[in-house]
């Protein structure tokens, strides 16, 4: 049976502090109410977590999930980038956190080997077309894919495509919902830089899936990602379960939802896998204070197996790992027993269970 392994993984931000531990620093200044140098993030993990040394190699962030992938072998990577990736730009009006990482830190990205980062999301055009443009430009130069966002409409709504072997493509797309924090102005035009922005609505659902239907082929795997939902909370919107099942309905094989930082329910649909919100992988929130019940510091790494033949899941094994001195780490046995608990407890009601295997990874039981 031939069949496909992913690396998924909810919103990677190596804008701000991130940035300022990398070889090539943007510049520092912020136009945050409390935080004004980016540096300052560095400093809150430190407090927390103990030195961190500057520079950092470009594969720092990443830390324990690069030696996880080169043993697991995923055939395709992909990860939500939540920061711009540029050096100019003017900071976009009427935000109060801005992201961007230096274009010189793109090894940062590829240290990873991804083959699509998604777009559209509520950071990628922080710093105007401008700073949209150089971050096209920054992934293409690295040899990454990109959906979810472009120079006019036609490039921001059209799937990255991964040849796979048989004959075989993994059509991505990647869109965007005021619910993330996505402006109505973000969303592009015929002659407009922006997002594919839509709100998540039956009618949404429905046109997405007539653009998928006449773009995919009979064996074409399709992926949807979508950013959507607010920062914390586990509770799924019904609006949100029936977008994603309409898409599942159409022909759609995985729905790939993130924006909340911590991670959020699992379903099983038709055979079909929906993330409802996979977290965050990198960010520099290390030591901020305030949100202790979610435990932010833990994270996941998501692994499906899907049927190339039908886009069915076969597997799903997850990846738990922790954040520490602005890098990843395994989880320790209590934490990774925490995360597959969560699961197990958010999934009961999608009737999606989870267990932490010998192996330490966390994986979907049978059924």
């Amino acid at each position: 049976m031939a069949e496909v392994t992913l690396f998924l993984a909810g919103d990677v931000m190596t804008g701000r502090g991130m940035d300022q531990i990398l070889p090539h620093p943007g510049p520092p200044a912020l136009r945050e109410q409390a935080v004004s140098d980016a540096r300052r993030y560095v400093e809150l993990a430190e407090s927390v977590n103990g030195p961190i040394p500057r520079p950092v190699p470009p594969q720092w962030p990443w830390g324990s999930v690069l030696p996880l992938l080169d043993a697991l072998r995923p055939d395709v990577r992909i990860v939500n980038l939540e920061t711009s990736v540029t050096g100019r730009g003017e900071y976009a009006p009427g935000k109060g956190i801005h992201y961007r990482m230096h274009p010189a830190n793109r090894a940062c990205l590829t240290a990873a080997r991804l083959d699509v980062c998604t777009l559209a999301n509520n950071h990628v055009l922080d710093f105007g077309p401008t700073g949209l443009a150089d971050t096209l430009d920054t992934l293409r130069t690295a040899g990454i894919g990109t959906a979810g966002a472009g120079r006019d409409a036609d490039e921001a709504w059209r799937p990255a495509v991964v040849p796979l072997p048989g004959g075989h493509r993994l059509l991505v797309w990647s869109v965007g919902a005021p619910s993330s924090g996505v402006f109505p102005q973000w969303a592009a035009a015929d002659r407009r830089p922006g997002v594919a922005y839509l709100d998540v609505s039956a009618a949404s659902a429905e046109a997405l899936a007539e653009r998928v239907s006449r773009e995919a082929g009979p064996r074409d795997i399709v992926v949807v990602s979508v950013h959507w939902g607010s920062n914390w909370g586990y509770d799924v919107p019904d609006e949100q379960t029936r977008f994603a099942h309409t898409l599942i309905d159409a022909g759609v094989h995985l729905v790939h939802g993130h924006s909340a930082h911590h991670p959020r329910p699992i379903e099983r649909y038709r055979r079909r896998l929906v993330l409802y919100g996979c977290g965050d992988l990198i960010d520099d929130y290390e030591g901020i204070a305030g949100q202790e019940s979610y435990r932010p510091e833990l994270r996941l790494a998501y692994l499906p197996t899907l049927d190339t033949e039908t886009g069915e899941l076969r597997r799903l094994r997850l990846a738990p790992v922790r954040m520490r001195r602005m890098r990843l780490e395994p989880a320790a046995p209590e934490e990774a027993r925490w995360l597959a608990e969560l699961l197990d407890g958010l999934g009961a009601p999608y009737r999606t269970r989870f267990a932490l295997d010998d192996d330490g990874l966390i994986a979907l039981r049978a059924g």
